[in-house]
């Protein structure tokens, strides 16, 4: 069966992004994005998603690391949208509880074509404050709303409990990765678009 893949190139004042995606790929992954906090997450995401991604971003890095978080979640999203096409045959729902240490983050998405996104986080943690070394951790919404507008995907991601920002972080990315793994496979069961519209 034909792999589902897609190339993105995406630039703009604050950006230069290419990106090439295989849906049906082993783990594969060339990531340069100038942070490396955000490389690792990237690396994790596509392992345990079981893409292939090569990735190259040079964002303004100098004056906040926002941008090309932001702007690689976009090209993210639009790379699935492009590789999954009309979806027939796909699982269309994904979801995942991933453990990491004392964390423990619960992710929920659909490829329904209405975009939105709940991120969650214990009362009281202020993601505004918290960082993992350099990379500010309210980034993560910032990449997982870039993903989910330009996939056409409804996610949630609720982190139920933590005590460690870096976990935190990591924990919404593997349980995003196995999420994702899910909704994309194949279903020899679903017999063309997986909505009783007849499009998503």
């Amino acid at each position: 069966m034909k792999s589902r893949t897609a190339t993105i190139s995406r630039k703009t004042g604050e950006t230069d992004i290419t990106l090439k995606l295989n849906v049906d790929g082993s783990g594969k992954s060339t990531i340069k994005t100038g942070i490396p906090f955000f490389d690792h997450m990237l690396t994790l995401l596509t392992k345990h998603a079981l893409f292939d991604l090569e990735l190259k971003v040079k964002g303004d890095i100098d004056v906040d690391f926002h941008h090309t978080v932001e702007d690689t979640g976009i090209a993210l999203g639009q790379a699935l949208h492009k590789a999954l096409g009309d979806k027939k045959g796909i699982r269309r729902y994904g979801f995942f509880y991933l453990p990491m240490d004392e964390t423990l983050v619960r992710v929920a998405l659909d490829f329904s074509g209405r975009p939105l996104v709940v991120f969650r986080v214990p009362p009281g943690l202020e993601m505004i404050r918290l960082r993992a070394g350099e990379f500010p951790a309210q980034l993560t919404e910032e990449f997982l709303r870039g993903l989910a507008q330009h996939a056409g995907m409804t996610l949630h991601a609720e982190v139920l409990y933590t005590s460690e920002t870096h976990h935190l972080i990591e924990g919404v990315f593997k349980g995003l990765a196995k999420a994702l793994d899910i909704a994309v496979q194949r279903d020899p069961r679903v017999k063309g678009i997986p909505s009783t519209k007849g499009l998503l």
